[in-house]
């Protein structure tokens, strides 16, 4: 069986500080030299790049349905069995969303800690921790943590608020030079933060007077029992763009490429690299190819060698920024159209508020395929729908997958490890 103390980390909403304080804790208890495993609640990329730089260790997404609840107890169990604490970030408020972050907490057990930011905040805050332990007496509540607080004074008000037997685990103080910088899909991404490491460790010291200096109960997972998976992709080389424009990757996906026998090169577009010669399919991940689209416009290597991977006939999956990068044109916010690759034919417009959010599945010969859609762009295209998304929560139309030769592409961003099968058809080339 598999104990490990572990915490996890909520709020009433989001743009509380979970982050800061997830990666402060996570930066506080590695540097004690212990083991720490963090895990993203739900779908993101942009959390989990800068909680893995916290922690040393790569973050994967725990979600009841996009994951699974069997899958989500194996993560746990196999993080349990090596590490010396895991950490937990929610996802918006402790209780939006179905599931919620208050659910994957009950189903597992784990103790949470909200994180409230009580600028210009006093009594009330005592409210608003008083409801987050006990709108769902079943959730484990470990205590509240005061964030942004103004002074001592201030957070000694904070404490007298809170309801008798509600643990107090301390405050940090209104600090801009720990607050993380963010954009219009969330935070900046770990490696465009130049001081990022300073940050952390400046988080790391404000917690170090705080009640969560100590470990936090531990956690029984159960015994970690891997699945075994037939070798689909025994052989294949699969390149992956990884850089500043496509860096949307789920590092389950990357471990289900090469639990399948997948062999995984990486290239980055911006830095106008090919592909190299024995590869057999190739990923274009979600990103920013918006913030960047006169380099990838201007760097023809990677553009030849791209539409030279499609022309031979060799798989290709694209996913959101990665279909952008192959449509004809793509214009930002400002009226800046700039060409892209050709090899979709449409065209992507820039919109200054999300066009799609949320959960989404497909329907294929292997079966569901998990994942969500978070973007800010318009497709305007010709092209046919091979298949379209459907939601989880309601009877709103899906993102559309086109088909067109050896390219797949989508809006989606799946979640491979939620169907294998499917996932190697996708890079087989197969019908899926």
């Amino acid at each position: 069986m598999a104990a490990c103390p572990a915490l996890f980390i909520s709020a009433p909403a989001s743009g509380q500080g979970k982050t800061t304080i997830t990666a402060g804790l996570a930066r506080y208890h590695r540097r004690l030299g212990r083991r720490v495993r963090v895990f993203k609640t739900g779908p993101d990329f942009l959390d989990p790049m800068i909680l893995a730089r916290a922690s040393g260790a790569p973050v994967l997404s725990l979600d009841l349905w996009m994951v699974g609840h069997d899958a989500c107890r194996q993560l746990l169990a196999e993080a349990a069995a090596d590490a010396d604490l895991i950490l937990i970030e929610g996802v918006m408020g402790l209780f939006d969303g179905t599931p919620s972050s208050a659910d994957l907490a009950s189903a597992f057990g784990v103790p949470v800690l909200a994180v409230i930011s009580a600028k210009a905040m006093a009594q009330t805050f005592g409210a608003v921790a008083f409801g987050l332990a006990r709108f769902r007496p079943q959730v484990p509540f470990h205590g509240v943590l005061a964030n942004r607080v103004g002074s001592a004074r201030h957070a000694q008000m904070l404490e007298e608020a809170l309801p008798p037997g509600m643990r107090w685990c301390g405050y940090i103080a209104a600090a801009s030079e720990i607050e993380l910088p963010d954009r219009h899909l969330g935070l900046h991404q770990a490696a465009e933060i130049d001081d990022l490491d300073a940050r952390l460790e400046r988080a790391a010291d404000a917690l170090v007077n705080t009640a969560l200096a100590d470990l936090p109960p531990a956690v029984e997972f159960g015994a970690p029992t891997p699945p075994a998976l037939p070798r689909l992709l025994q052989g294949k080389c699969i390149a992956i763009a990884r850089d500043a424009a496509f860096s949307f990757i789920y590092p389950a996906n990357v471990a289900l490429l090469e639990a399948l026998g997948a062999r995984v090169h990486y290239f980055s577009p911006l830095a106008d690299e090919a592909l190299p010669a024995d590869v057999d399919a190739l990923y274009l991940p979600g990103g920013y190819p918006e913030l960047h689209a006169a380099a990838l416009a201007a760097n023809a290597n990677s553009a030849a060698a791209v539409r030279a991977h499609a022309a031979a006939g060799k798989p290709l999956v694209a996913e959101c920024g990665g279909m952008l990068y192959l449509l004809d044109r793509l214009t930002d916010t400002q009226g800046v159209s700039t060409p892209m690759l050709g090899l979709l034919p449409g065209h992507a417009t820039m919109q200054t508020r999300f066009t799609a959010l949320g959960m989404q599945q497909i329907d294929g010969l292997h079966g569901v395929m998990t994942g969500h859609t978070f973007h800010y762009s318009k497709v305007s295209t010709d092209l046919a729908p091979l298949r379209s998304a459907t939601r989880p929560q309601d009877t709103a139309p899906g993102e559309a997958l086109y088909r067109v030769g050896p390219i797949v592409a989508t809006y989606m961003h799946a979640y491979w490890p939620s169907n294998p099968a499917f996932a190697a058809a996708l890079f087989n080339g197969e019908a899926f």
